[in-house]
């Protein structure tokens, strides 16, 4: 077990093209922390520098406190799980298994006793004499964690694993990878597109764009406090809407106003959107804190934008619905099953104003609601 520490790490490729730019990363003796972020973020290239895979152009990168830079992979005592599972398909999953402790001259004795206790954790202790083409995909991978387990490195780095699953079978393997983290307690580092595994995996969550580090936060607090635009749009299912408008204060109050429909804001902001008076914002909003029917909490607080229901999609005991309004085309609200709605409908859409951002505009516009307000988390600069 060790901590990883990542310095000003840059990765430029021989074309030019920058794929991780200066970041800096401390991970933790025991943590679990999930790389997300788009295609081409540069999440796996960190995960790559780090396993010794890619080499570094620039910065740092510290693993139990010593600098392995131009130390070999073979040599950093870490274990690595990959997308395709990287099985030897001429070997059992007993061998696979063993391989690497028998290149490192374990005794058979102890790689029998790792081997059997590792297929065991992971519920393959009956596949040992089969080979990879007579596993199913989740087995293939359990045989990959397997492999990685009876190593006992000093940290697993997960590249996308779960990405060539079916859905079903991926939540069930992220349970798995959960309990077993919690069991092994080795630090973990893991890269994922899914930004559902990477609220339910990590202890915390570096989101990633462009090379560069976005914000690094526990899960909550990246949901519930997303630094800019980015983030706040990357994270959560739906995504957030994002509304155009302009600010303005009268009469002590602040309001958004939508074309025409003014919304008014909590006070509390008042005195950091003031230098925003009469600017364009983009106000940011949840699916589950828009509704239909206005509460007694939000009666008094808000007014409604006019909406017409555009598209209904059931989903069980929740309805996700599209609306238009006036100047956007495209709102979704998550809603009760039982709301009753059909499309064509015009209704008046209630937001929870206590539960808005404010963005400055553009595709990275800073939280203006957040500013002076670190939230626990790392701001990209």
């Amino acid at each position: 077990m060790a901590r990883v520490v990542l310095e000003d790490v840059v990765k430029v490729y021989p074309n030019g093209v920058r794929a991780v730019d200066g970041v800096s990363l401390e991970i933790a003796d025991r943590e679990f922390v999930v790389l997300v972020g788009p295609s081409g973020c540069g999440k796996s290239t960190s995960l790559r520098m780090i396993a010794g895979l890619e080499e570094i152009t620039a910065g740092r990168i510290r693993i139990a406190d010593r600098v392995v830079n131009d130390v070999p992979p073979k040599d950093r005592d870490i274990a690595m799980v990959f997308q395709n599972y990287a099985l030897y398909p001429h070997m059992t999953v007993y061998k696979n298994m063993a391989f690497g402790l028998k290149l490192r001259r374990v005794p058979r004795a102890q790689i029998d006793r790792k081997v059997r206790e590792a297929a065991m954790m992971l519920g393959i202790q009956d596949l040992l004499d089969r080979k990879p083409k007579q596993l199913s995909g989740g087995q293939r991978q359990r045989v990959a964690v397997g492999r990685a387990i009876v190593r006992e490195p000093k940290a697993f780095l997960f590249d996308e694993p779960l990405s060539n699953l079916d859905a079903k079978l991926r939540v069930e393997m992220r349970a798995e990878l959960k309990r077993l983290h919690r069991r092994l307690q080795t630090t973990t580092i893991y890269v994922t597109h899914d930004q559902e595994e990477a609220m339910t995996l990590g202890d915390r969550i570096v989101v990633m764009r462009d090379g560069v580090v976005q914000q690094v936060a526990d899960p909550l607090t990246i949901y519930e406090k997303p630094v800019n635009r980015f983030v706040a749009g990357f994270i959560g299912t739906p995504p957030m809407n994002f509304l155009t408008g302009r600010l303005l204060l009268a009469d002590g109050h602040v309001y958004f106003d939508e074309g025409g429909c003014r919304i008014p804001l909590p006070d509390r902001h008042a005195s950091r959107l003031a230098a925003y008076d009469q600017r364009e914002i983009v106000l940011g909003v949840r699916p589950e804190n828009l509704s239909f029917r206005a509460t007694q909490t939000w009666a008094d607080k808000q007014r409604a934008l006019p909406a017409r229901v555009s598209v209904v999609e059931p989903l069980g005991d929740r309805m996700d619905v599209y609306v238009t309004t006036k100047a956007h085309d495209k709102i979704v609200c998550r809603v009760d099953a039982h709301t009753h709605l059909r499309e064509g409908q015009e209704m008046p859409l209630y937001v929870d104003v206590d539960r808005v951002h404010v963005f400055e505009p553009g595709d990275t516009g800073m939280n203006v609601t957040l500013l002076g307000d670190q939230a626990g988390a790392r701001v990209a600069v």
